[in-house]
Formats: C-alpha cells, structure tokens, sequence
C-alpha cells in the first residue's frame, strides 16, 4: 500500500518544522519522513524519540547504528537495514565488516558490539521478554542494566519506522541505495 507523497508546502505546521528542520540537517527530506507527514502523531513521535534516543541513550554513535541496524534487522526493514547503513558508513563511521556482519546474520568481530547487537536482536523478536541468561551475556560484556533502557527505547523507535515501512512499502531514497538490503 502506498501513500501519495507529502511535500513540506502541503501538511500542517508541526510536521512542516519536522520537514524543513530534517533537509536542512540532512539535505533530503527521507521518504520515510515524507510519508508520516500524512499522520503528524506518528511523524513528530517518531522524531522526538528518534532525537532523544540520539542525544540521551548512552551509547555512542557507532552503537547507536549497531542496535538500530540489528532491530531492522530482527522486523526485516529493508528501509531502515539500507537507510541506517548508510548512516554508519557515512556520518558514524561503524566500521563495513561489523554493518555487514550484522546486514548477513554473521558474526561480529568485536566482542562488546556483538553482545550490543545480540542483546537488541533477542529484546527485539522475544518482544521483551529476553532470557536471564542473555540478560547476564549483555552486562557480562561490558554493559549496565541502564543501557538495557536504552535499548528498549531504540526498539520504540524503529518499532515506529519499521512497522510503518512495512505497510505501507516506503521506497528507499536514491542516497541510501548502494546499501540495499532485502529479507
């Protein structure tokens, strides 16, 4: 199902801000964006715990990509798996071998960005109900309870952005297309 595209001239004020304030940050008003423009409690939902989770999580960047990346992951968001890599090839600088470690369901070389992504993965298909043993893998590797928060709030991101990716089929922006992903 897809939506007609919004444009920043035709929705309401807040997302008009949310849209504006997104180019000039970004350059590009991401397709995914442009279509929660059609419903401003999604949009402006999205992007306040979007930008929270970014400011106030805990983790650094490189982690920040490696949990969002293994929750598209784990909801097969083709959008969300090509948008967030690019993300971490070109504004976080993860590294390619761990992106695509976690992009192949293949393991990652660094033990504490493993357990990070694991832990994200089973939070997220367990729908949060991990075990007390991957509990005590995730702080075994380095992590505090503190950060299992952090995690759930990720996971109440992209629950936002992969669910809505998925019904209504958002296509992936040219700028993220070299890092195409499928199921």
């Amino acid at each position: 199902m897809n939506l007609e595209p919004k444009t920043v001239e035709n929705v309401d004020a807040i997302s008009h801000e949310i849209l504006t304030s997104t180019e000039k940050k970004l350059g590009i008003i991401p397709n995914m964006y442009v279509g929660m423009a059609h419903n401003t409690a999604l949009l402006d939902g999205y992007t306040a715990a979007y930008n929270s989770f970014r400011a106030n999580s805990g983790f650094t960047p490189q982690e920040q990509e490696v949990i969002f990346l293994s929750i598209a992951f784990e909801n097969e968001c083709e959008y969300c798996m090509a948008a967030h890599s690019f993300v971490a090839d070109t504004m976080t600088h993860v590294p390619t071998e761990v992106t695509d470690a976690i992009r192949n369901n293949a393991t990652i070389s660094d033990k504490k960005l493993r357990a990070l992504s694991i832990f994200s993965k089973k939070v997220t298909s367990k729908r949060g109900f991990p075990t007390e043993e991957e509990i005590s893998d995730f702080i075994n590797a380095g992590y505090a309870k503190k950060d299992i928060l952090g995690v759930i709030a990720a996971i109440g991101v992209k629950t936002m952005s992969n669910y809505f990716n998925h019904i209504f089929e958002t296509s992936v922006d040219d700028a993220f297309k070299n890092r195409l992903w499928s199921k």
